[in-house]
């Protein structure tokens, strides 16, 4: 059924929330665990979350318990055995909790049939859910594909009766940062760069981040993770020794306190500028393939880099012409952080 507001004569005792990846999905879907938290403070209430991405939650004083799963592994036909065990073991510990509510804020048939398995009562998601995962909840909120995805998340918690008029990311308030040692200690002032992106058609060129390095008045530390490493340390090579690469050296805590400090950051749309834009820090983003009204950096005090090209946005995972990256010059890109930085002090 499609769901208005969803009116509890009690507050659910246990909840479950399905959102096991991407990176920046997740750090979107803080605002709905703010909301849901708020809203049930005595409630329990969990999250099912991919392995390699538990870093961004654990520990975190919302969530009662981290569910980590091997989905990735899933996928290969070489472990179908080893998976139908591991998920006949998952679907039986998911309905011994005995959930009073489920939310899948994935959208995906795995999603779905882990709703499903959890055999809640009350099952909420998208009704636009892919892959048919919406044949598995017993009520659908229509999110819609043009709006940003914090929005679309909060649909559903104001369908749960949430108040959603104040909008905020709970991050752990602080990590011990890994980084922080004898061998290497963060500058007092620095930018960050990110060259990486999933997506090769939303990568800026690493030589351009390079030479935007080299023009930058404050050091710049490159982040990404170990399949960054190379194009970092391209960046890194062409920057005139004013930037640093981190890329593979640290943890999504390490990451989450590098973007904490940073006076900005300049990135492709991807999950560390999303983290930033979460905190609070200025973001620089070069947008081409994909729309940033709906994965932009959320919220007041950034910038949007881009070439409004008749073919973008396009959403395109591969291209043999990304024109609408490549449109974007060096000079056009310092030029608009030189003048943000001189009105903003940074």
């Amino acid at each position: 059924m499609s769901a208005k507001t969803i009116n509890f004569r009690k507050a659910p005792g246990k909840i479950l929330i399905i959102k096991p990846s991407s990176l920046g999905d997740i750090v979107h879907s803080l605002p709905f665990l703010n909301v849901l938290r708020e809203s049930f403070p005595k409630s329990e209430i969990h999250w099912v979350v991919a392995r390699g991405l538990e870093g961004l939650l654990e520990g975190h004083p919302m969530i009662n318990k981290l569910w980590v799963i091997n989905k990735d592994e899933w996928k290969k036909i070489k472990n179908v055995k080893g998976t139908v065990r591991e998920l006949a073991k998952l679907f039986g510990a998911l309905k011994n909790e005995r959930f009073d509510l489920v939310v899948d804020l994935q959208g995906l048939l795995r999603s779905g049939i882990l709703a499903a398995a959890t055999r809640s009562p009350l099952r909420i998601g998208f009704s636009e859910a892919r892959e048919g995962g919406s044949l598995f909840y017993t009520h659908r909120v229509k999110g819609g594909k043009e709006i940003h995805a914090v929005d679309r998340y909060l649909k559903i918690a104001q369908s749960l009766g949430c108040n959603i008029s104040d909008i905020r990311f709970p991050f752990p308030l602080s990590f011990n940062s890994s980084l922080s040692t004898p061998n290497f200690q963060l500058p007092k002032e620095y930018a960050v760069i990110v060259p990486g992106a999933r997506w090769q058609t939303k990568r800026w060129p690493a030589g351009r981040f390079g030479e935007l390095a080299s023009m930058l008045s404050i050091t710049s530390l490159i982040v990404g993770g170990k399949a960054d490493i190379e194009i970092s340390n391209r960046v890194a090579a062409g920057s005139k020794g004013n930037a640093i690469s981190l890329a593979g050296k640290t943890s999504i805590k390490d990451l989450i306190d590098i973007m904490r400090n940073a006076q900005f950051v300049v990135s492709n749309d991807s999950g560390p500028m999303h983290i930033a834009a979460a905190l609070g820090v200025p973001v620089f983003a070069i947008f081409g393939p994909t729309n940033p009204s709906r994965t932009g950096p959320y919220g007041k005090g950034h910038v949007i880099i881009r070439k409004g090209l008749e073919c973008s946005p396009c959403y395109k995972k591969s291209c043999k012409d990304i024109r609408c990256m490549a449109a974007v010059s060096v000079k056009e890109a310092a030029e608009i952080i030189g003048r943000r930085a001189h009105k903003k002090g940074y």
